[in-house]
């Protein structure tokens, strides 16, 4: 998919963050945009933002963890715009506990959102892009999808399972000569809320404000790439048809690390959680 252009793109999470400046980005580029999220308010700006280009642009509040809202939203985008070409499944969360103080319920609410919620927005839409005549999933995971980090158990079990079934779903559609394609994203620190908006373990919280920290503060100053960047980054990366793309100085850094031997990361990640441990008592 070389230009934007006339395409239709339905987005999930388009409420805030990456998928705001998604729907902005493709909407600049004549794209008619469906956007998604469980945030009302956030979506009422992001449809503001893109209504100022000559664009279509439908607003569906959907829970991606509800997989018969995305079924119904993915029908009402194909009812309302006559066709779309492409899905970016952006939604997700974040749960930072241990995994034995973690809960199934949190679980839960992690793998339906970040997982199920990409398994079953690409299986929606699919059928719809492929009748399109030109189409593309994007599914978002992130560098835990290529490493794995200590209290980030379910998190990485989601990215990491949303990398495997995009990556094996790309060469599917490759080997069946599809007119759809599939890239995997693996953002790195992207100043969006999704710490804010997350589940952290009550005795990481009371650590950090022990120490005088708020975590979600660090993590903004932490994370280097703004959404903006971060999105059209994605586009350049569908536009090449790239089977994975890294966003971020420290996702390429975190990419390289990964094709290292397990032992020469686990180790200083493993000795800095026990500090964290020790802290927390």
């Amino acid at each position: 998919m070389k230009s934007f252009d006339g395409k239709v793109a339905a987005i999930t999470g388009a409420g805030s963050g990456i998928g705001r400046s998604l729907a902005i980005a493709l909407s600049d580029a004549g794209c008619h945009v469906a956007l998604s999220d469980i945030d009302a308010r956030g979506l009422e700006k992001t449809q503001a933002a893109c209504e100022a280009h000559d664009v279509k642009v439908s607003v569906s509040v959907v829970d991606v963890a509800s997989k018969d809202e995305i079924y119904t939203w993915a029908d009402e985008v194909v009812a309302e715009h006559g066709a779309v070409n492409l899905i970016f499944n952006n939604a997700g969360v974040n749960l930072d506990y241990d995994f034995k103080s973690m809960s199934d319920e949190d679980m839960d609410w992690l793998m339906d959102i970040n997982f199920w919620g990409v398994f079953n927005g690409t299986r929606a839409f699919l059928p719809y892009l492929e009748a399109s005549g030109d189409g593309h999933v994007v599914n978002v995971s992130s560098v835990f999808g290529l490493v794995s980090v200590p209290r980030q158990s379910s998190y990485n079990a989601a990215k990491f399972a949303v990398r495997g079934f995009t990556e094996s779903l790309r060469m599917e559609l490759k080997s069946e000569r599809s007119v759809v394609s599939a890239t995997t994203v693996h953002p790195g620190g992207v100043k969006t809320n999704i710490v804010g908006n997350g589940r952290t373990d009550p005795l990481v919280l009371a650590a950090a404000e022990k120490s005088g920290k708020d975590l979600n503060e660090s993590f903004q100053s932490f994370a280097r790439t703004s959404a903006p960047d971060a999105a059209a980054t994605i586009l350049r990366a569908v536009q090449r048809d790239r089977r994975r793309v890294v966003i971020g100085w420290d996702g390429v850094a975190i990419d390289l690390v990964s094709r290292l031997p397990a032992s020469l990361h686990q180790a200083p990640l493993t000795f800095f959680d026990r500090l964290g441990r020790r802290s927390r008592k």
